[in-house]
């Protein structure tokens, strides 16, 4: 089969100009799953791409069916390094969901420089050599690199696309197990979000363990 670069130009187009007009050598994406939900965790991933010669669909996971998904999410394990940062309904309800999620964003940069080998990890450390690109118009965390937010950017970044695939894949991993748990919440079909048989479902049966206390449920 073979790759379809064509289709993702666009997005190629957006990674390369950002690594160029920064001077880097190498592109983190990062993006999150996770912050509307009325339970379970919020999920970031970092992803850093060691080539982009793809055969499978990347895009803004939202838009993608859950097959799709499931098939970019492994070639992206593939063709890359890949961080996972996981943060906890208690620790959302403590500092917000907002803090919750640059703290995951902060966690999987950490996640994927431990997954990057020895050597590359020491050139990293040399200013300059990393452009990060984060999903949103807001990031404070706590990473040595240059950092950019860009609004809507797993519509435009292929980077931050995989980020997205691969965080919406994990979350949605979790929130089955937790189906399994807890069924009479139905968490598999929704994933913890909103809907009108989730709000039913805790009404009926009250608070999991991880169900967000400071979020509105009616």
């Amino acid at each position: 089969m073979k790759p379809i670069n064509s289709k993702h130009d666009n997005l190629f187009g957006f990674d390369h100009e950002a690594r160029s007009k920064s001077g880097s050598r190498f592109l983190f994406g990062i993006d999150e799953a996770g912050r509307g939900p009325l339970a379970g965790p919020v999920v970031s991933a970092a992803v850093c791409l060691k080539n982009f010669d793809f055969v499978n669909r990347v895009g803004d996971s939202k838009k993608l069916s859950c097959q799709a998904r499931e098939k970019a999410f492994h070639e992206i394990f593939e063709r890359g390094w890949v961080g996972i940062g996981i943060i906890n309904e208690q620790v959302i309800d403590e500092v917000n969901i907002l803090k919750a999620t640059h703290f995951s964003m902060t966690t999987a940069v950490k996640d994927l420089l431990a997954k990057v080998p020895g050597d590359i990890r020491e050139e990293l450390k040399h200013p300059g050599t990393v452009k990060v690109i984060v999903d949103g118009n807001s990031y404070q965390g706590n990473i040595p690199f240059n950092v950019e937010c860009v609004v809507q950017g797993d519509a435009k970044s292929f980077s931050i696309a995989c980020a997205s695939i691969v965080a919406k894949v994990y979350r949605d991993r979790m929130m089955d197990k937790y189906h399994k748990i807890y069924p009479q919440y139905g968490f598999s079909k929704h994933k913890g979000y909103p809907t009108r048989d989730h709000r039913a479902a805790i009404k009926r049966h009250g608070f999991s363990p991880i169900h967000r206390r400071t979020f509105t449920v009616s």
